[in-house]
């Protein structure tokens, strides 16, 4: 399983701004840190906006922050509501598989089973989570990397 390249903005997005509370941050801001795209984050902010999980202020001294708090942030939601699909293989999409093994094959419950198993763990962790994770001792709070452990 991977995630697209705009789940890991999002993630990069929300664990910057848990870590920022006591200011607004701005896009610039979190491309700085994490030597990615503004053109990319903006959209990725915009949608973060739309599900109610971001508060944009516009103007001059404007920014972003969290509107929820971060146990509120459940990873797993926000993976899926990032991800356009979780098709591990031709056979998961109806519209374009043509495998012909598909009536018989095991393999396909195999995977499915294997991305619940993937979507369990990332619904048992919220972005305080996270957050907490990425400001111990060991911990790279300045590019937020999250390592379990």
């Amino acid at each position: 399983m991977r995630l697209t390249a705009y789940t890991d903005y999002t993630l990069r997005t929300l664990i910057y701004l848990g870590m920022h509370r006591d200011r607004l941050a701005t896009i610039q801001d979190i491309a700085d840190v994490h030597g990615i795209s503004k053109n990319h984050l903006m959209k990725v902010v915009y949608q973060l906006g739309l599900s109610g999980m971001v508060e944009t202020v516009r103007g001059r001294n404007g920014g972003l922050r969290l509107r929820l708090e971060p146990d509120a942030i459940n990873i797993g939601a926000v993976v899926r509501h990032s991800e356009t699909d979780f098709y591990m293989a031709e056979c998961f999409d109806p519209e374009s598989s043509s495998c012909t093994l598909a009536p018989s094959c095991a393999l396909k419950g195999v995977l499915k089973a294997a991305t619940a198993a993937y979507l369990k763990v990332l619904d048992g962790v919220t972005l305080a989570d996270l957050i907490a994770h990425s400001a111990r001792p060991g911990g790279r709070a300045d590019k937020a990397i999250v390592v379990w452990k």
